[in-house]
């Protein structure tokens, strides 16, 4: 009998998200429906439309779907382009060929530029592209800025200055459904068109609502495009929202999570929230590297502050190891996705989460190396722990002032 058959304490969800939904947010969404017509739904409404646009660091339109991820990328899409359209994009995992797969769907004219799934978009590379494009034949620039498949994080800040470079018009589009508020991220600062994410990563919430943040030369593109839609429609959701109501029957309950949520971000502080996520992924990556096993992501300024996904050693199945923690320690480790699947396994570290959660994750994950037989050495628990305390920090500067 495994030890997880008893199920004593809580299960532990590793998973890249859905995450951890705060106790705080499961009692604010606790509350008899109202009407979405009525006062009371209007200040809410109007608040979290506002607090939305502190997340992602703008002073234009948030739209609030309820919807998944998959439902903002439609609607990024259908709003902006039309069918025909020329669009750039890069493949950086599995979630990118999903987005690319959609655009194909709906008709878009993709130029798919390949990815080894171990690296994020080229800044560079996007320039070169753009550079030769002097009809100006693509219309956008579509990235997925935290790759929830790989743990590899692409520079946007950098793609909005190769696009600049370049001298090209193209929107661009950024999928956060992983990154947003758990990943340093500006909207207005960056000079993004379009921000696609979701809630069941960082804003801690349970699945159920889409975001799009958009940018004034969005909203003019999306007068113009030809593409057909009713429900992704930002004009007449934007149109309801200045009295704090949506122009069909929102996921009430689900907002008010999200109010509780950006609560709970804002008495943190986004600079500390992201800040701690950088900690916990120091310190797995501490323990990945003192178990001998591989990080997936290739470029240290591409390390992914959310998860780490780790390359199991040759002969060894990811997803039977996976089978062995959930077996033997009630948790949840993410698959390796697509061309990927039993290759690796993916350890989540956002959201609702503090350090004594990441060591006994980490904790469970050493200890399951060894009842699974992957080869490793022992002690990467200690090695994060040394990264969590400081203890690595100190011993390095002790070393500096002894040489």
């Amino acid at each position: 009998m495994s030890n997880a058959s008893v199920h004593t304490g809580r299960h532990f969800l590793q998973i890249p998200g859905p995450t951890n939904v705060p106790d705080r947010v499961l009692r604010a969404m606790d509350m008899p429906t109202i009407d979405h017509r009525g006062p009371e739904f209007a200040q809410l409404g109007l608040e979290v439309i506002e607090g939305s646009k502190k997340v992602f660091k703008t002073k234009n339109p948030v739209i609030i779907y309820p919807s998944s991820g998959t439902g903002a990328w439609e609607a990024a899409i259908v709003n902006t382009l039309s069918p025909g359209d020329k669009v750039l994009m890069v493949e950086t995992g599995h979630f990118a060929t999903l987005w690319r797969a959609m655009a194909d769907k709906l008709k878009l004219d993709v130029e798919f530029v390949p990815g080894d799934w171990r690296h994020g978009a080229s800044p560079e590379d996007i320039e070169a592209r753009l550079s030769k494009d002097k009809a100006h034949s693509f219309k956008a620039v579509m990235v997925v800025h935290n790759e929830t498949s790989t743990g590899v994080t692409s520079r946007i800040h950098e793609i909005r200055k190769a696009i600049d470079a370049a001298k090209h018009p193209a929107l661009l589009m950024v999928d956060t459904i992983s990154s947003l508020g758990s990943i340093d991220y500006e909207h207005d600062k960056w000079g993004v068109d379009v921000t696609v994410s979701c809630s069941q990563k960082g804003l801690m919430l349970p699945p159920g609502l889409g975001f799009n943040a958009v940018s004034d030369k969005a909203l003019e593109a999306s007068k113009k495009n030809a593409s057909l839609r009713s429900y992704w429609d930002w004009h007449e959701i934007i149109a309801a929202n200045k009295g704090g109501s949506w122009s069909y029957t929102p996921a009430t309950n689900m907002l008010y999570g999200l109010k509780e949520a950006i609560a709970m971000l804002m008495e943190e502080g986004l600079d500390n929230v992201f800040a701690r996520h950088k900690r916990y992924s120091a310190a797995t990556r501490a323990a990945v590297e003192t178990w001998g096993l591989e990080n997936l992501c290739l470029d240290p300024r591409e390390y992914s502050p959310i998860l780490t996904a780790v390359v199991m050693p040759e002969g060894h199945d990811a997803d039977q190891f996976r089978k062995v923690t959930l077996d033997n320690f009630d948790m949840s480790l993410g698959a390796g996705l697509s061309k990927i699947k039993g290759k690796v396994f993916r350890i989540g570290h956002l959201g609702h989460f503090n350090d004594l959660m990441l060591m006994g994750t980490l904790a469970g994950v050493e200890m399951a190396l060894d009842l699974a037989k992957v080869p490793h050495r022992a002690g990467g628990v200690m090695s994060a722990m040394s990264v969590l305390t400081g203890r690595d920090a100190k011993a390095s500067q002790a070393k500096t002032a002894v040489a």
